[in-house]
Protein backbone atom coordinates (compact mmCIF):
# COMPACT_ATOMS: atom_id res chain seq x y z
CA UNK A 1 0.00 0.00 0.00
CA UNK A 2 1.45 3.32 -1.10
CA UNK A 3 0.88 6.04 1.43
CA UNK A 4 -0.85 9.13 0.07
CA UNK A 5 1.24 12.04 1.27
CA UNK A 6 -0.46 14.74 -0.78
CA UNK A 7 -2.46 16.04 2.18
CA UNK A 8 0.61 16.13 4.41
CA UNK A 9 2.65 17.93 1.74
CA UNK A 10 -0.16 20.45 1.22
CA UNK A 11 -0.32 21.21 4.93
CA UNK A 12 3.46 21.59 5.09
CA UNK A 13 3.47 24.00 2.14
CA UNK A 14 0.61 26.02 3.65
CA UNK A 15 2.50 26.36 6.94
CA UNK A 16 5.70 27.33 5.13
CA UNK A 17 3.83 29.89 3.03
CA UNK A 18 2.28 31.45 6.13
CA UNK A 19 5.72 31.59 7.77
CA UNK A 20 7.26 33.25 4.71
CA UNK A 21 4.45 35.82 4.57
CA UNK A 22 4.86 36.65 8.26
CA UNK A 23 8.62 37.14 7.83
CA UNK A 24 8.34 39.01 4.52
CA UNK A 25 5.54 41.40 5.47
CA UNK A 26 7.72 43.76 7.58
CA UNK A 27 10.28 43.88 4.76
CA UNK A 28 7.57 44.70 2.23
CA UNK A 29 6.17 47.38 4.54
CA UNK A 30 9.64 48.89 4.87
CA UNK A 31 10.03 48.97 1.10
CA UNK A 32 6.60 50.56 0.65
CA UNK A 33 7.39 53.22 3.24
CA UNK A 34 10.62 54.05 1.41
CA UNK A 35 8.65 54.97 -1.72
CA UNK A 36 6.26 57.49 -0.14
CA UNK A 37 6.71 60.97 1.30
CA UNK A 38 7.20 61.62 5.00
CA UNK A 39 3.75 63.17 5.54
CA UNK A 40 1.99 60.00 4.39
CA UNK A 41 3.97 57.88 6.88
CA UNK A 42 3.55 60.25 9.86
CA UNK A 43 -0.19 60.64 9.30
CA UNK A 44 -0.66 56.87 9.45
CA UNK A 45 -2.05 56.70 5.91
CA UNK A 46 0.59 54.39 4.48
CA UNK A 47 -0.96 52.04 1.89
CA UNK A 48 0.29 48.54 1.11
CA UNK A 49 1.48 49.37 -2.40
CA UNK A 50 4.57 51.34 -3.52
CA UNK A 51 4.33 55.09 -3.94
CA UNK A 52 5.56 57.57 -6.56
CA UNK A 53 8.73 58.72 -4.75
CA UNK A 54 10.88 55.62 -5.24
CA UNK A 55 13.54 57.20 -7.47
CA UNK A 56 13.59 60.51 -5.60
CA UNK A 57 14.02 58.94 -2.16
CA UNK A 58 16.68 56.43 -3.18
CA UNK A 59 18.67 58.94 -5.22
CA UNK A 60 18.62 61.40 -2.35
CA UNK A 61 19.66 58.90 0.29
CA UNK A 62 22.36 57.34 -1.88
CA UNK A 63 24.06 60.44 -3.25
CA UNK A 64 22.81 63.51 -1.35
CA UNK A 65 22.17 62.56 2.27
CA UNK A 66 19.63 63.68 4.84
CA UNK A 67 18.99 66.87 6.77
CA UNK A 68 19.13 65.10 10.14
CA UNK A 69 22.01 64.41 12.50
CA UNK A 70 23.90 62.60 9.75
CA UNK A 71 24.33 64.26 6.39
CA UNK A 72 26.56 61.70 4.72
CA UNK A 73 25.11 59.90 1.67
CA UNK A 74 24.40 56.23 2.19
CA UNK A 75 26.73 55.24 -0.65
CA UNK A 76 29.75 56.20 1.49
CA UNK A 77 28.28 54.44 4.53
CA UNK A 78 27.78 51.26 2.51
CA UNK A 79 31.36 51.47 1.28
CA UNK A 80 32.62 51.76 4.86
CA UNK A 81 30.47 48.82 5.98
CA UNK A 82 31.54 46.74 2.98
CA UNK A 83 35.25 47.36 3.55
CA UNK A 84 34.84 46.57 7.24
CA UNK A 85 32.82 43.39 6.64
CA UNK A 86 35.15 42.09 3.89
CA UNK A 87 38.29 42.80 5.94
CA UNK A 88 36.83 41.06 9.00
CA UNK A 89 35.64 38.05 6.99
CA UNK A 90 38.87 37.57 5.02
CA UNK A 91 41.06 38.33 8.04
CA UNK A 92 39.22 35.86 10.27
CA UNK A 93 39.43 33.13 7.63
CA UNK A 94 43.14 33.75 7.01
CA UNK A 95 44.08 33.68 10.70
CA UNK A 96 41.73 30.82 11.57
CA UNK A 97 42.79 28.46 8.80
CA UNK A 98 46.50 28.95 9.56
CA UNK A 99 46.11 28.57 13.32
CA UNK A 100 43.93 25.46 12.93
CA UNK A 101 46.42 23.96 10.44
CA UNK A 102 49.26 24.51 12.90
CA UNK A 103 47.31 22.98 15.80
CA UNK A 104 46.27 19.85 13.84
CA UNK A 105 49.33 19.07 11.71
CA UNK A 106 52.28 20.40 13.73
CA UNK A 107 53.69 18.94 16.91
CA UNK A 108 55.11 21.56 19.27
CA UNK A 109 55.17 22.07 23.05
CA UNK A 110 51.91 23.24 24.63
CA UNK A 111 50.04 22.74 21.37
CA UNK A 112 46.75 21.80 23.03
CA UNK A 113 47.24 24.47 25.69
CA UNK A 114 47.45 27.06 22.92
CA UNK A 115 44.23 25.71 21.41
CA UNK A 116 42.36 25.85 24.71
CA UNK A 117 43.59 29.38 25.35
CA UNK A 118 42.17 30.35 21.95
CA UNK A 119 38.96 28.49 22.74
CA UNK A 120 38.52 30.24 26.10
CA UNK A 121 38.51 33.61 24.33
CA UNK A 122 35.01 32.70 23.12
CA UNK A 123 33.93 33.80 26.59
CA UNK A 124 35.35 37.28 26.01
CA UNK A 125 33.20 39.10 23.44
CA UNK A 126 34.00 42.59 22.19
CA UNK A 127 31.78 44.18 24.84
CA UNK A 128 33.88 42.69 27.67
CA UNK A 129 37.24 43.83 26.30
CA UNK A 130 35.96 47.05 24.77
CA UNK A 131 37.97 49.49 26.92
CA UNK A 132 41.47 47.96 26.55
CA UNK A 133 40.84 47.39 22.86
CA UNK A 134 39.80 51.01 22.40
CA UNK A 135 42.86 52.18 24.35
CA UNK A 136 45.22 50.20 22.13
CA UNK A 137 43.52 51.37 18.91
CA UNK A 138 43.62 54.97 20.14
CA UNK A 139 47.31 54.76 21.10
CA UNK A 140 48.13 53.35 17.66
CA UNK A 141 46.34 56.28 15.98
CA UNK A 142 43.77 54.08 14.23
CA UNK A 143 40.63 55.98 15.21
CA UNK A 144 38.44 56.99 12.25
CA UNK A 145 40.19 54.54 9.93
CA UNK A 146 39.43 51.26 8.19
CA UNK A 147 42.22 49.60 10.16
CA UNK A 148 40.59 50.64 13.43
CA UNK A 149 37.20 49.39 12.26
CA UNK A 150 38.35 45.93 11.20
CA UNK A 151 41.70 44.85 12.65
CA UNK A 152 40.60 44.47 16.33
CA UNK A 153 37.79 42.13 15.23
CA UNK A 154 39.62 39.77 12.87
CA UNK A 155 40.86 37.25 15.46
CA UNK A 156 38.32 34.43 15.70
CA UNK A 157 38.25 31.50 18.10
CA UNK A 158 35.06 30.31 16.39
CA UNK A 159 36.81 30.06 13.03
CA UNK A 160 39.79 28.24 14.53
CA UNK A 161 37.49 25.70 16.17
CA UNK A 162 35.50 25.23 12.96
CA UNK A 163 38.60 24.58 10.83
CA UNK A 164 40.21 22.38 13.47
CA UNK A 165 37.17 20.12 13.56
CA UNK A 166 37.16 19.90 9.77
CA UNK A 167 40.91 19.24 9.45
CA UNK A 168 40.60 16.37 11.91
CA UNK A 169 38.21 14.64 9.50
CA UNK A 170 40.78 14.68 6.66
CA UNK A 171 42.23 11.14 6.32
CA UNK A 172 45.81 10.70 7.49
CA UNK A 173 46.45 8.76 4.27
CA UNK A 174 46.40 12.04 2.36
CA UNK A 175 49.20 13.41 4.54
CA UNK A 176 51.23 10.23 4.11
CA UNK A 177 50.73 10.27 0.34
CA UNK A 178 51.80 13.89 0.26
CA UNK A 179 54.98 13.08 2.17
CA UNK A 180 55.75 10.19 -0.20
CA UNK A 181 55.40 12.56 -3.16
CA UNK A 182 57.93 14.88 -1.52
CA UNK A 183 55.48 17.66 -0.73
CA UNK A 184 56.36 19.95 2.15
CA UNK A 185 53.93 21.43 4.69
CA UNK A 186 53.13 24.46 2.55
CA UNK A 187 52.49 22.41 -0.59
CA UNK A 188 50.28 19.98 1.33
CA UNK A 189 48.37 22.95 2.75
CA UNK A 190 48.00 24.65 -0.64
CA UNK A 191 47.28 21.63 -2.85
CA UNK A 192 45.32 19.38 -0.48
CA UNK A 193 43.96 21.10 2.61
CA UNK A 194 42.77 24.36 1.05
CA UNK A 195 40.80 22.76 -1.84
CA UNK A 196 39.09 20.43 0.61
CA UNK A 197 38.25 23.40 2.85
CA UNK A 198 36.45 25.52 0.26
CA UNK A 199 32.97 24.77 1.56
CA UNK A 200 34.02 25.42 5.16
CA UNK A 201 35.65 28.68 4.07
CA UNK A 202 32.44 29.68 2.30
CA UNK A 203 30.35 28.92 5.38
CA UNK A 204 32.64 30.94 7.63
CA UNK A 205 32.78 33.79 5.10
CA UNK A 206 28.99 34.16 5.08
CA UNK A 207 28.80 34.13 8.88
CA UNK A 208 31.64 36.58 9.39
CA UNK A 209 30.55 38.95 6.60
CA UNK A 210 27.14 39.33 8.22
CA UNK A 211 28.83 39.69 11.61
CA UNK A 212 31.04 42.50 10.34
CA UNK A 213 28.26 44.21 8.40
CA UNK A 214 25.96 44.34 11.44
CA UNK A 215 28.54 45.69 13.89
CA UNK A 216 27.16 48.61 15.90
CA UNK A 217 28.97 49.15 19.21
CA UNK A 218 32.56 49.09 17.95
CA UNK A 219 32.07 51.48 14.97
CA UNK A 220 30.02 53.78 17.20
CA UNK A 221 32.89 53.93 19.67
CA UNK A 222 35.86 54.58 17.39
CA UNK A 223 34.34 56.76 14.65
CA UNK A 224 33.86 60.46 15.27
CA UNK A 225 33.66 61.60 11.65
CA UNK A 226 30.48 61.19 9.62
CA UNK A 227 32.61 60.18 6.64
CA UNK A 228 33.75 57.00 8.47
CA UNK A 229 30.44 55.88 9.95
CA UNK A 230 28.89 52.60 8.86
CA UNK A 231 25.37 52.15 7.55
CA UNK A 232 24.12 50.66 10.84
CA UNK A 233 25.26 53.81 12.67
CA UNK A 234 23.71 55.92 9.92
CA UNK A 235 20.29 54.34 10.39
CA UNK A 236 20.41 55.03 14.12
CA UNK A 237 21.37 58.68 13.59
CA UNK A 238 18.56 59.19 11.09
CA UNK A 239 15.96 58.32 13.72
CA UNK A 240 15.65 61.29 16.06
CA UNK A 241 13.68 61.54 19.29
CA UNK A 242 10.87 63.45 17.60
CA UNK A 243 8.79 61.75 14.91
CA UNK A 244 8.17 65.08 13.23
CA UNK A 245 11.92 65.56 12.63
CA UNK A 246 12.63 62.05 11.40
CA UNK A 247 12.57 61.58 7.64
CA UNK A 248 11.09 58.12 7.87
CA UNK A 249 11.01 57.50 4.13
CA UNK A 250 14.79 57.99 3.98
CA UNK A 251 15.38 55.88 7.08
CA UNK A 252 13.32 53.07 5.53
CA UNK A 253 15.19 53.38 2.23
CA UNK A 254 18.47 53.13 4.13
CA UNK A 255 17.22 50.03 5.97
CA UNK A 256 16.35 48.41 2.64
CA UNK A 257 19.78 49.21 1.21
CA UNK A 258 21.45 47.87 4.37
CA UNK A 259 19.79 44.49 3.82
CA UNK A 260 20.95 44.03 0.24
CA UNK A 261 24.65 43.04 0.63
CA UNK A 262 24.07 40.37 3.33
CA UNK A 263 21.12 38.97 1.39
CA UNK A 264 23.19 38.89 -1.81
CA UNK A 265 26.08 37.11 -0.05
CA UNK A 266 23.73 34.49 1.45
CA UNK A 267 21.97 33.84 -1.87
CA UNK A 268 25.21 33.74 -3.89
CA UNK A 269 26.90 31.30 -1.48
CA UNK A 270 23.85 29.37 -0.31
CA UNK A 271 24.90 25.97 -1.62
CA UNK A 272 28.47 26.20 -0.36
CA UNK A 273 27.25 27.63 2.96
CA UNK A 274 24.88 24.74 3.69
CA UNK A 275 27.34 22.14 2.41
CA UNK A 276 30.14 23.59 4.53
CA UNK A 277 28.08 23.43 7.71
CA UNK A 278 26.94 19.84 7.01
CA UNK A 279 30.46 18.62 6.19
CA UNK A 280 31.86 20.31 9.27
CA UNK A 281 29.34 18.53 11.47
CA UNK A 282 30.44 15.22 10.05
Amino acid sequence: MVEDRRLGDAIAYIILTIGVLICAFPVWLTFVASTWDNATIINGQLPLYPGPHFLDNYYRILFVGTSGSTREPVASMMLNSFVMAMTIAIGKIFISVLSAYAIVYYRFPFRMAAFWIIFVTLMLPVEVRIFPTFKIVSDLGMLDSYQGLAVPLIASATGTLLFRQFFMTIPDELLEASKIDGAGPFKFFKDTVLPLSLTTIAALFVIQFIYGWNQYLWPLLITTKDSMQTIVIGIRKMITTSDALTEWQLAMATAMLAMLPPVFVVIAMQRLFVKGLVETEK
